[in-house]
């Protein structure tokens, strides 16, 4: 039997499916897609991330006597010649469920047995059904009938099989990222470091974890979720390791839920494809799509600081905060009235977490347009947001430099920089209340 083992969303060794399913002969493989890539800048972080990755993931392979050839192409005509080269009987890989995925995996079984397995994430979406057989909508009940969830000390993880041999390929030249012509780019701090030492230091944080993930002045949050999406840790580790703590059940459970969101919203992309592209409550919305507005959001120029302070991050550093996410999406869907759409194909396109199901989730909540969503008449106030969760305005302050010695207080005031003679900020782009209103009435509407 030889088997090749294409590492796509779970570069790591431990806890790995397609490492532990496989058997005598295997060619490990990572493929840059150029299906994907050619969409992207070519000063995307998320590629220096990866290759990144890979070269480590390349080191821990050979320690075990395998190793990581590493191409660029497209998938189906690499796979195809290296299947008939060195006679492969089978593929073995992770699941994706966006549309892309599934016709290219769908296109390469056509020539090629390939044996996926579910390793991304902790449940399969198949096994969360209710007694009707009919997939929840709803993330509470979701979360709450998984039973083994608050029963369970520990969930299995996968062993890595012994005695596999390697398939050597000769004269191989791993493609580098000049071969690409991808710009090496300069990453977050923190990614530069072991996922051992970001998960002490979370942990250590983990008892105020409920309380102070919503500040986004203060370093609070797991910052997981970019070796979660890349599959440098698995969901199941982490889990194992936050169940085994030695503190108090509802201090574990606060992060555990945020873990699960992550699985409800691939559940319901999984049962809902259409959801990746059409409101999943089937809501017919005449949005305003504002082409100067959005572009103003784009660069963080609307003239509301918290707005254009989080927008700007997002475009220098690839990361956004999690409370932030929802006052920028609040903004853009009910404030500027523009298609959620817009915004979550501009967040794939520097979210170095990006990972489809969560994004697509999260703006159809944030629009009041998917499952669970927030309610239509519920909409952020960015100021009112600011203030309570930075009310010295440090985050605000930290990146847009021009306002270091400006009140707070104004910060956090509609019109409140409009007046001020030493700084020279633009006026907002809409008046908060009168655009709130003008969408929940819309919106009200399209319901009835």
């Amino acid at each position: 039997m030889k088997q090749i083992l294409w590492f796509r969303r779970d570069l790591r060794i431990e806890d790995n499916a397609i490492l532990s399913n496989s058997t005598n002969e295997v060619l490990p493989i990572f493929i840059f897609d150029i299906n994907i890539l050619n969409k992207l800048s070519k000063d995307d972080k998320r590629v220096t991330f990866i290759y990144q990755t890979l070269l480590n993931l390349q080191n821990r392979l050979k320690k075990i006597d395998l190793d990581l050839y590493i191409f660029y192409g497209d998938p189906l005509d690499i796979l195809k010649k290296l299947v008939n080269t060195y006679n492969i009987n089978e593929i073995l890989s992770s699941c994706d469920f966006d549309e892309y995925s599934i016709k290219r995996d769908t296109e390469i079984s056509s020539i090629i047995k390939m044996n996926k397995f579910y390793d991304s994430f902790i449940l399969h979406p198949n096994d969360g059904l209710k007694k009707d057989n009919t997939p929840y909508k709803v993330f509470t009940p979701f979360y709450k009938s998984q039973d083994y969830i608050h029963s369970s000390s520990e969930i299995k993880e996968y062993k890595i099989q012994n005695n596999l041999k390697l398939i050597k390929l000769d004269n191989h030249k791993n493609i580098l990222l000049d071969d690409m012509k991808f710009i090496k780019q300069k990453l977050p701090d923190f990614l530069y470091k072991s996922i051992n030492i970001n998960l002490k230091d979370f942990i250590s944080k983990l008892e105020k974890y409920s309380i102070n993930r919503d500040f986004f002045n203060i370093n609070a949050t797991s910052q997981l979720s970019i070796y979660l999406r890349f599959g440098l840790i698995s969901p199941r580790q982490i889990f194992n390791i936050i169940k085994k703590l030695n503190i108090e059940y509802k201090y574990k459970e606060s992060y555990i839920r945020q873990l699960f969101w992550r699985e409800f919203y691939t559940y319901l992309l999984y049962h809902f494809p259409k959801s990746e592209f059409e409101n999943f409550n089937n809501l017919k919305i005449d949005y305003s799509n504002n082409i100067e507005h959005f572009k103003k959001w784009c660069e963080g120029n609307t003239g509301i600081p918290i707005i254009d302070a989080s927008m700007q991050y997002l475009n220098k550093t690839g990361l956004m905060h999690n409370r932030l996410r929802m006052i920028v999406s609040s903004f853009l869907t009910k404030n500027l009235f523009i298609n959620w759409k817009l915004g979550e194909k501009y967040f794939a396109s520097k979210l170095l977490d990006y990972e489809a199901s969560s994004n697509i989730g999260s703006w159809q909540w944030a629009a009041s347009t998917g499952a669970d969503s927030v309610p239509y008449f519920r909409v952020f106030n960015p100021y009112t947001q600011s203030k309570k969760f930075d009310k010295d305005a440090i985050f605000i302050k930290s990146v847009i430099k021009k306002l270091e010695n400006i009140d707070p207080k104004l910060i956090h005031k509609e019109y409140g920089l409009k007046d001020n003679l030493f700084i020279n900020y633009p006026k907002p782009i809409v008046d908060i209340s009168i655009s709130r209103n003008l969408a929940i009435q819309t919106f009200k509407n399209a319901k009835n």
